[in-house]
């Protein structure tokens, strides 16, 4: 399997890291804590010009019909940037979900909107206790009794909970119900409804891949200014090593997340596994990179003064996000404990009889 990147998958995400060195750094996070406001309007218009609402979506649904490999770079840009704004979440997820069950003129009539990028739409995921992005959105998909509700957000009465990450805005379904009829049966879209789970999964693990390699940038960064016994503390071996151990993590997690991104349309119990083993590898890099760029940063680095709490926060918000480590860990034991395993199987598909 070739898992290098082609031109035109890393011209898009170069676009994308571009666009949020320009208008996503830290100090633009500081400001937008101080508003409150679920997102910056600015940087979110420009986003939504690039035109990635619909990657994901097929062609014939108005989208532009590429793949998880597609965007996978695209979401490792929006952790080391650690972008407030939910293009993950509705690119990645909510809008390939809707595509898939989108039936009624009604529901037709929201995707178009959300692909020209007028509303985003959120997803209320029995994964997920609460709904990321809730009081932005414009419609919600929501799983409620066995049935798939796509309501709109004027429609529902929204209960704010607290987040670890002050950028993430969490809610929950007041009693009220949806008042439209359900768009499909759970039942019916059990596939749909895993290839989301698997998506977040995969996405959540390329942002937890960025935020790791942001976390040990900032270290680095602070190692060679912080001056100590007449010079830098990064030319010390203990720290040295904390950084090399952390950028160690971070590129032996790089080809697991990318390999689960290249094998997800093979939707079976190989490709599952690939997921979540990117999934926890990526929430464990995260964890070691950002404690170890606390522990670098000195008794300041405890402090919201230093910038790496911003990666710190969202790092454990998102390791939890779409499947906990024991959901996960499970997924790769079903793998390990049911199918053959050896280096000449490690690419195999259980279609192809692995």
């Amino acid at each position: 399997m070739d898992f290098r990147f082609t031109e035109e998958q890393q011209m898009m995400a170069d676009a994308v890291r571009s666009l949020l060195a320009d208008h996503c750094q830290p100090a633009d996070l500081r400001r937008m804590m101080a508003s409150d406001k679920p997102r910056d309007e600015a940087r979110w218009r420009q986003i939504v010009e690039m035109g990635l609402q619909g990657v994901l979506v097929p062609e014939e649904r108005g989208g532009l019909g590429l793949s998880e490999a597609d965007f996978v770079l695209v979401a490792e840009a929006c952790g080391y940037a650690c972008l407030p704004e939910p293009l993950v979440e509705n690119a990645g997820v909510a809008l390939p979900l809707l595509a898939a069950v989108a039936r009624d003129p009604r529901a037709e009539k929201l995707l178009e909107r959300a692909l020209a990028g007028d509303i985003t739409v959120a997803v209320k995921h029995p994964q997920n206790p609460f709904i990321a992005d809730a009081d932005a959105a414009g419609a919600i998909l929501a799983v409620s009794g066995g049935e798939l509700y796509l309501c709109e957000r004027s429609d529902l009465e929204l209960e704010r909970q607290e987040s670890i990450d002050p950028f993430r805005r969490l809610h929950s379904l007041a009693d009220r119900p949806c008042p439209v009829a359900a768009i499909a049966n759970v039942d019916d879209i059990a596939t749909d409804l895993d290839k989301a789970v698997d998506r977040g999964a995969l996405f959540a693990a390329a942002q937890l891949l960025g935020i790791a390699q942001r976390a040990v940038d900032l270290a680095v960064a602070y190692a060679i200014e912080r001056n100590q016994f007449g010079k830098p503390i990064g030319s010390y071996q203990a720290v040295k090593h904390l950084l090399a151990e952390a950028q160690v993590n971070i590129e032996f997690t790089r080809p697991v997340v990318h390999a689960a991104a290249g094998g997800f349309d093979s939707g079976d119990i190989h490709s599952r596994a690939r997921v979540s083993h990117a999934k926890l590898a990526a929430a464990e890099a995260a964890d070691i990179a950002c404690r170890t760029a606390v522990q670098i940063h000195g008794a300041m680095g405890y402090s919201w003064e230093v910038d790496v709490h911003f990666f710190l926060k969202r790092a454990l918000a998102l390791a939890s996000w779409w499947g906990d480590p024991r959901f996960h860990q499970e997924r790769v034991a079903q793998r390990v404990f049911s199918q053959p395993l050896g280096a000449e199987r490690t690419f195999a598909r259980e279609a192809a009889g692995g």
